[in-house]
């Protein structure tokens, strides 16, 4: 990561997904709170990128930013309006010490620490090796897998309508 371009994305990056974590705690709205959500997960995507860690990024927009945030996305929508809003609790205070405890620690030992910069290149490409084999070899195990996820959100749907 030498050029100007890739580190002006880093820290671009860098700086859209924090703070989109802060917003995800910040904001009052469950539904705004999974859209900020979403957005931190597309920004450490991103990050994967710059790495040149392609199928974990793509893995990252699938799984995190695709799967998991329709599935909060379900839960929320499927909750009495009333239970939506992000209230106050009695543990905001210890959560907020025990947040500023961990920032605090992650921050000392990133600075002590004597980080070695890797002499070697770039991670070879494997997305196109694990696609072939997730379409060749795998594919039985693949289609029966969604078909199972399919099946069990059609059953989720079926178990909280209202009849």
């Amino acid at each position: 990561m030498e050029d100007v371009g890739s580190i002006v994305a880093f820290w671009v990056l860098s700086v859209v997904t924090v703070g989109a974590a802060l917003m995800v705690v910040a904001v009052r709205n469950l539904i705004h709170a999974v859209l900020f959500l979403i957005l931190s997960f597309i920004g450490v995507a991103g990050l994967y990128i710059t790495l040149s860690a392609d199928f974990v990024a793509i893995t990252q927009i699938l799984i995190y930013a695709g799967a998991i945030s329709v599935l909060i996305l379900f839960a929320v929508m499927l909750t009495p309006r009333a239970a939506r809003d992000n209230a106050e609790t009695f543990l905001q205070l210890p959560g907020l010490v025990l947040a500023a405890l961990v920032g605090v620690t992650v921050g000392a030992i990133a600075l002590v620490t004597d980080w070695n910069e890797a002499t070697r290149g770039p991670f070879s490409e494997t997305a196109a090796a694990i696609g072939e084999a997730l379409l060749d070899k795998y594919v039985l195990p693949f289609e029966i897998a969604s078909v199972i996820l399919l099946a069990a959100m059609v059953g989720a749907i079926v178990l909280v309508r209202e009849d």
